[in-house]
């Protein structure tokens, strides 16, 4: 373990609050190792390779403001911390459990005496324990987790690294000449690396929106946001995302490792070795959050407890969303409206690509192709249509254009090493330079070009390109940004710009809307759920990429990012009526429901692939209409909780082993399960339910759980299960969410038992966290439900219905 070779024998501890610092044989003391118990089942593990101290970027001081006493209660009130949810209370709560056994002395007593009854020797390792989670920290910085029974839940590797290639120079030359990449198997420049043992049944979870399965055990994957185009297969390593937070299942428990450090890093998960997985990086510093829990669910809320939870989103954000790369005109976009409600197809949303803009520039518009945006968003509004504009980071170098003139100004972009002048690389419109969005003067100057938008009426934004994707090569390292009050170098900032254009973004539609601010981000970090949703970027469409959407959606959610989609249909490639038939199925089900295609393909309104595929396609999202109040349910609870609207099966399921693996059936939220089929051809397919009764969503028929079976499934049907006892709010299918959206509830109740919370508000400002919102208890008991209000602060319903299924 790279630790032992910089950390000799453990010689003492010291005690500086919540933090247990560590002195080892040889010195190094200016590495400043420690632990410090953030909760009862969080802990961070720091070692300051960089001399800058800890800095972390996902948290922001959110952390800070649940561990301050003085703050805490802002947790508790329905003010600005409500977006984080009651649970942040609870662990500053169960913090200060963990310091009540401290305040036997003040701070400097206790500094000064060095020692607390809750860390102690044992023998030749120092042990620190909550409530929850013993900690044992051992020479060369060994530090082991335990549960509170004293089983081990995640231990440092102490053995030797394994060669994964086992080839000699003259082997791995021949491969490079031959074209094949080749390596020997190890880490090459990595300043920080951590081995932890792995145990033969363990799976790995998370990290946002990787290639590939669920299931990331035996995978390898770098951390590095990255446009690339080509059709992405199951060895891609990088994508538009940096989200470095991994779940682990265990067979009694689990936990989570989130390595808050947005330098390049990578993380190997027993590809080299079937005993230990590895994370690291190039830069930075060892900082890495460990989250105990007794299932995946209360690591999940632990995780965006730290890093804040994705909030409520206008309602609807929740509908339907056209669009496309060549919507290119005025004439375009009022056609494709036109055509949406000709062929009775509810839609909220139609997206303008780069082609409204003026050459590219943002924050501009087109006169040449629109006679009058103003008119054309204000008409798009009287449809029920909202207009989301894309918005990229890159401004284009010109004289007399005014972003670009107060930018250079002002010394608001990134700058050549060595020199103030502003660095310049190519995008859409041409030569162009990039915002420095460390700097928060850049974030307030850009939030406030976002009125431009909403004066205009806009109801949101989509952040494109800002991995920063670039046409003249990637970005060198050592181009100069800032990093909130220091100068920083490409490499340590690259991860995170996507994630600070989105908080800049955010904050200005908050501003200047007052509404709850729709941002859309195609590159992100951790903790970014606080200010964007996302889709999984340029997809294809081909069959590959409507499976892999599955397992993406599903990490990206337990990695936090909630309100996230794949384009349906496919960006790039052209969709046969088949495959965009079966995708619009899956995709009603996501939380961003987006058609979305490129220039040069097929087009994909669901009126270009025939009669059958339209009629699928309306039913499928009249389907997502009439669900609307479930769904915005599920993401009233993320925001409380920080459980994902759309979950893998092993999420509610963990202990059934048939479902650690499954990667084409989802749940939407706890008692909806999906298998859409994802195969070119198929008329069935083959659906495991898990245990319970469950019943089919068309039908009617009644499944035993813990089952296979095969469902058939002609091409307008895709599978759909509900959970015995279930109740399923639902509206009537609308044309948009802003028809009569209060006037009628219907409750659906299927057999069984069961007790189900609904939550309703205006959906469009902050007003519920002033508390004007409804909540109502539906007691289901085999179809019979009765409605009890929890808590009354908005304008109810003209109606409740109650429907038995079945």
């Amino acid at each position: 373990m790279t630790q032992n070779i910089l950390f000799g024998k453990l010689k003492d501890y010291r005690l500086e609050g919540r933090k247990v610092t560590f002195e080892f044989e040889g010195g190094q003391e200016n590495l400043r190792p420690s632990v410090e118990v953030i909760s009862d089942t969080i802990f961070n593990v720091f070692v300051d390779y960089d001399g800058l101290g800890h800095r972390t970027r996902a948290i922001e001081g959110e952390l800070g403001k649940r561990l301050n006493a003085d703050t805490c209660q802002e947790c508790q009130a329905l003010g600005e911390g409500r977006e984080n949810g009651p649970e942040g209370a609870e662990k500053a709560e169960s913090t200060e459990s963990v310091e009540s056994r401290e305040n036997a002395e003040s701070p400097a007593n206790r500094e000064a005496a060095g020692k607390a009854d809750w860390v102690s020797w044992e023998g030749s390792a120092v042990v620190i324990r909550s409530k929850k989670v013993t900690v044992k920290v051992n020479d060369g910085f060994a530090v082991d987790f335990y549960d509170c029974e004293g089983n081990p839940l995640s231990l440092a590797w102490r053995g030797e690294r394994k060669e994964k290639s086992g080839l000699g120079w003259k082997e791995l030359m021949l491969l490079a000449e031959e074209g094949h990449a080749a390596s020997d198997g190890k880490a090459k420049g990595n300043q920080v690396q951590e081995l932890r043992s792995l145990d033969k049944t363990d799976c790995i979870y998370g990290l946002g929106d990787k290639t590939g399965f669920l299931n990331k055990r035996h995978y390898e994957y770098v951390m590095w946001n990255s446009d690339i185009p080509d059709p992405h297969e199951d060895n891609f390593k990088s994508l538009y995302k940096s989200i470095p937070f991994m779940l682990v299942l265990k067979e009694k428990g689990a936990y989570g490792i989130f390595f808050d450090n947005h330098c390049k890093s990578f993380f190997d998960l027993g590809k080299e070795s079937e005993d230990y997985y590895v994370f690291g990086a190039e830069e930075g510093n060892l900082d890495y959050y460990f989250m105990a829990g007794e299932s995946l669910k209360e690591v999940v809320s632990d995780y965006t407890w730290l890093t804040g939870r994705a909030p409520m989103q206008q309602l609807w954000t929740l509908g339907y969303h056209q669009s496309r790369w060549g919507y290119e005109s005025e004439e375009k976009i009022r056609e494709v409206a036109k055509g949406l409600r000709e062929n009775d197809l509810p839609c909220d949303c139609i997206h303008f690509d780069i082609d409204y803009m003026d050459h590219y520039k943002v924050f501009t518009w087109n006169q040449e192709t629109y006679q009058d945006e103003r008119k054309v968003i204000s008409d798009l509004k009287e449809m029920g249509i909202k207009a989301v504009t894309i918005i990229d980071p890159g401004v284009k170098v010109e004289k007399d254009y005014y972003v670009y003139e107060e930018g250079m100004e002002k010394g608001y972009f990134a700058k050549k090493p060595d020199s103030r002048e502003a660095y310049v690389n190519a995008v859409w419109p041409g030569d162009a330079v990039f915002p420095d969005f460390g700097d928060p003067r850049v974030r307030t100057w850009w939030a406030g070009k976002q009125k431009y938008l909403i004066d205009l009426g806009v109801g949101g934004v989509w952040n494109d390109m800002n991995e920063p994707a670039s046409f003249r090569g990637p970005l060198p390292d050592d181009v100069v940004f800032t990093d909130e009050d220091r100068q920083a170098p490409h490499s340590q900032i690259h991860n995170i710009y996507g994630h600070n254009m989105a908080k800049a973004t955010y904050e200005g539609w908050k501003e200047y809307s007052g509404k709850r601010p729709f941002v859309i981000t195609r590159a992100c970090y951790s903790g970014s759920q606080k200010y964007t949703t996302a889709w999984t970027g340029d997809n294809h469409s081909i069959w590959s990429h409507i499976r892999m959407m599955i397992p993406q959606i599903c990490n990206l959610g337990m990695s936090g990012m909630n309100f996230v989609g794949a384009d349906v249909g496919g960006f790039g490639s052209d969709a046969t009526p088949e495959l965009f038939a079966r995708w619009i199925q899956a995709g009603c089900f996501m939380p961003f429901f987006r058609d979305h295609c490129a220039l040069g393909g097929r087009p994909q309104e669901p009126w270009q692939f025939g009669k059958e595929v339209l009629s699928i396609s309306r039913k499928y999202i009249n389907l997502r209409y009439e669900l609307l109040p479930y769904l915005y349910d599920l993401m009233h609870e993320t925001e409380v909780t920080g459980i994902p609207m759309v979950r893998p099966l092993v999420m509610e399921y963990e202990e059934d082993e048939n479902v650690r693996n499954r990667n084409d059936e989802f749940m939407l939220g706890d008692r909806m399960l999906i298998a859409p089929v994802v195969e070119q051809g198929a008329r069935e397919r083959m659906v495991y339910l898990p245990q319970g009764i469950w019943y089919d969503y068309w039908t009617g028929e009644r499944k035993e759980g813990r089952s296979f079976f095969v469902k058939e499934a002609p091409l307008d049907v895709c599978p759909v299960y509900v959970k015995a006892g279930a109740v399923i709010p639902k509206y009537p299918a609308r044309l948009c969410v802003g028809e009569d959206k209060d006037d009628l509830l219907i409750l659906e109740a299927y057999p069984g038992e069961g007790v189900y919370t609904h939550y309703q508000d205006n959906g469009e400002d902050f007003q519920y966290r002033q508390g004007a919102f409804n909540e109502y208890e539906i007691s289901n008991q085999d179809g019979e439900a009765e409605v009890k209000i929890l808590h009354e602060g908005y304008r109810p319903y003209g109606k409740i219905e109650i429907v038995r299924k079945f």
